[in-house]
């Protein structure tokens, strides 16, 4: 069971990343995540450690680092990063609360306290971080020729 969570796991890491929607500078992105680690030091205190994952177990504390650079030759501005989460993970927020976010396959965005889930019985409930399905960030701000930045978001595996 484990190994095919492994397996599954993995692919999806694979195949999770970041997109982009800018007008003519090009925008380089780079997706990464770690596990967070506790180690007890001798003297009983702890050290978290984030460690590119070669197993992960339900609970694991996950960060997504998506990281992106003006490739171009021109100053971008009014870019959009869009992010999908992996099913086997649940979105645990960001670093910096300016994303919005997807709880039905990026068909409708808003901030997750503004956003309903239809139940069977055809009322909704108040979305949870658990239906949360992409997150994406408008980037506003001018980013010259050669800047780049990031964007951090937490998750836990399922």
């Amino acid at each position: 069971m484990m190994k095919a969570f492994k397996t599954t796991f993995t692919a999806l890491l694979a195949l999770t990343g970041a997109s982009s929607a800018f007008a003519a500078t090009p925008l380089q992105l780079t997706s990464d995540v770690y596990v967070e680690r506790q180690i007890e030091r001798a003297d009983g205190t702890k050290k978290v450690t984030l460690e590119k994952p070669t197993m992960v177990t339900p609970g694991d504390n996950l960060v997504f680092v998506v990281k992106y650079k003006n490739v171009g030759t021109e100053t971008a501005s009014n870019f959009v990063v869009t992010n999908p989460l992996p099913a086997a993970v649940k979105f645990d927020g960001t670093s910096d609360g300016l994303e919005i976010v997807s709880v039905d396959g990026g068909r409708n965005w808003g901030i997750l306290g503004t956003l309903r889930v239809a139940k069977a019985d055809g009322t909704t409930r108040p979305a949870l971080r658990s239906d949360v399905t992409h997150l994406k960030w408008n980037l506003n701000q001018p980013l010259t020729v050669g800047a780049e930045g990031k964007l951090i978001f937490r998750g836990v595996v399922k």
